[in-house]
């Protein structure tokens, strides 16, 4: 029996499983091939880089997320003395050395991030049984490829031996292969303005027009909606209603997007906000739905990746005012094993 007969006898509609290989964890990243990088490479003319990264203490508090704080840093410790301008003459006199080293607790997607294919997964019957389980990209199980400290499968919460993480589809995996290609950006900000709209197909391929940007496969596609600006405004305390009565988003229940996603062979949707589609997401037509559907669409299902949160409108403004829209996008996370997402600091070159 091969591991895909193991781990799954259906796939979902709209999926790729299986057609990257039987145990594939990198799903469209596969499709940043040496071709590929070439194409990003060749977009290169002048050699300026763009830093596509937000500070890492941006946006500050709790405000987008309660489950994520800022990062917090600290000296290491020397015995019980901290490790931050400290001189090595006070253990050995004579010594000219004055150490600094440090240390950070923080949440791997409090700021500008990828989500692994391991951030989101959906309950589906992989057997054909009738009975749905928790399920990742590929068919990779909950409980036994990625693991929290608490088994919820069986419908009481049991504990786990094994350390909690993604052994499979972890954000190492994305490390490891290189993330650098072609980078395409679609400005919803000048197409739109900052205005709170939900971005359909219609909407996507009307700035798409207006702004002559081609989407081929393989592209990574950023989304500039102005959010990044405001955030950086806010200096740390970020007004949650006046952010959330602006802006556009991707529309994650338009069906025709959905297909244009599928279609384009795109391996990533990136976005300067907080999670590239608009929440809470219009109501859903079955009882039985996902809360983020463009997450469902692209981490489950495609293995497409998502970054949030990215530095995009300084790119954006130069590439229209040079009548670009193209870069080379160098953007590998952290190689963090059992990681399930990972800050990132993305660069462009144009």
């Amino acid at each position: 029996m091969t591991e895909t007969a193991r781990r799954w006898m259906q796939r979902p509609e709209h999926s790729n499983w299986g057609d990257f290989g039987p145990d594939d964890q990198l799903g469209r990243l596969n499709l940043l091939t040496p071709a590929k990088v070439l194409e990003g490479v060749s977009e290169v003319r002048t050699g300026r880089n763009f830093c596509l990264s937000l500070p890492l203490d941006c946006p500050g508090g709790v405000a987008l997320n309660v489950r994520r704080h800022p990062p917090q840093v600290s000296p290491t410790m020397r015995g019980d003395k901290p490790n931050m301008t400290y001189p090595l003459s006070r253990d050995k006199p004579g010594l000219l050395d004055v150490i600094c080293d440090d240390t950070v607790h923080m949440a791997l997607q409090y700021s500008t991030q990828w989500d692994s294919l391991a951030h989101m997964g959906q309950w589906f019957d992989l057997s054909g049984t009738g009975k749905p389980e928790m399920a990742f990209y590929n068919g990779y199980r909950a409980g036994e490829d990625v693991i929290g400290p608490i088994d919820f499968r069986h419908g009481e919460e049991c504990a786990v031996t094994r350390a909690p993480g993604a052994y499979r589809l972890g954000i190492e995996n994305m490390a490891a292969s290189g993330v650098q290609g072609r980078g395409v950006m679609i400005d919803l900000k000048r197409q739109f303005g900052t205005k709170k709209i939900a971005i359909g197909y219609r909407e996507l391929q009307a700035a798409m027009a207006a702004q002559d940007v081609v989407v081929e496969k393989g592209d990574m596609v950023c989304l500039r909606t102005g959010t990044d600006e405001a955030l950086l405004e806010m200096a740390g305390q970020p007004d949650m209603d006046w952010l959330n009565a602006h802006f556009a988003a991707l529309d994650g229940r338009d069906p025709e997007l959905q297909q244009w996603i599928v279609d384009s062979g795109v391996v990533a949707l990136i976005a300067d906000n907080a999670a590239v589609e608009m929440l809470p997401a219009r109501p859903a037509a079955t009882h039985f739905h996902a809360s983020h559907p463009l997450h469902d669409l692209c981490l489950f299902r495609l293995g497409v990746y998502l970054g949030e949160l990215w530095l995009l409108s300084p790119l954006a403004d130069w590439l229209a005012a040079n009548g670009r829209n193209r870069f080379l996008l160098t953007a590998p996370p952290l190689r963090l094993p059992l990681a399930v997402g990972s800050p990132v600091s993305p660069v462009a070159t144009v």
